[in-house]
């Protein structure tokens, strides 16, 4: 399967010396689209993780208690962009606040969340959760209820879902943050 935007496999061929982390902000459509083009991101997709269910279907994450997540695997030069500059495109490109929901995309699949390959990852994660958090806080909205944790599952959505706001540029997004800027 083709990256529709950079016409490059996102499963297979992945150089060994990129990082790789996993976000769910709610739909992921939006939030792919958020990363597609960074500096230092060399491929992205989109999937379902943190569940329960083997391969689940769209249908499956929507309409049954899997417990997936709707996510986006970002694959990253560390030599061109670090882990702190992706950190804050997830920060700022949704609101973390909502739980269970990003705007009028309610359910358990829209729950924030950051899924990280390593131990030092998960670190940085909650550190700049933690300064998120203080500039929120200073903004009037509410406690952060993003669940960050390691990697434990990734399924690739369907092929119709990848770069979905490329090949649909007039395609749904509710993805809306906060306003809040992460320095």
């Amino acid at each position: 399967m083709l990256h529709y935007v950079k016409n490059i496999s996102i499963k297979e061929n992945i150089p060994e010396i990129l990082n790789e982390i996993v976000f769910g902000a709610g739909c992921f459509w939006g939030v792919e689209r958020k990363f597609w083009n960074l500096p230092g991101v060399y491929v992205t997709s989109v999937g379902y993780s943190g569940g329960d269910m083997d391969n689940p279907t769209y249908e499956d994450v929507c309409y049954k208690n899997t417990g997936h997540v709707e996510v986006v695997k970002v694959h990253y030069d560390p030599k061109i962009t670090n882990l702190n500059e992706i950190l804050k495109i997830f920060w700022e490109c949704h609101d973390p606040t909502q739980g269970m929901r990003q705007g009028n995309d309610i359910g358990t699949q829209y729950r924030s969340v950051i899924f990280c390959t390593n131990e030092v990852d998960i670190k940085q994660a909650c550190s700049s959760k933690e300064k998120f958090q203080s500039i929120l806080s200073k903004n009037q909205f509410g406690d952060i209820t993003t669940e960050i944790s390691l990697l434990k599952n990734y399924y690739l959505a369907e092929e119709y879902h990848q770069q979905y706001l490329a090949k649909n540029p007039n395609g749904y997004c509710g993805l809306g943050g906060t306003g809040c800027t992460l320095d």
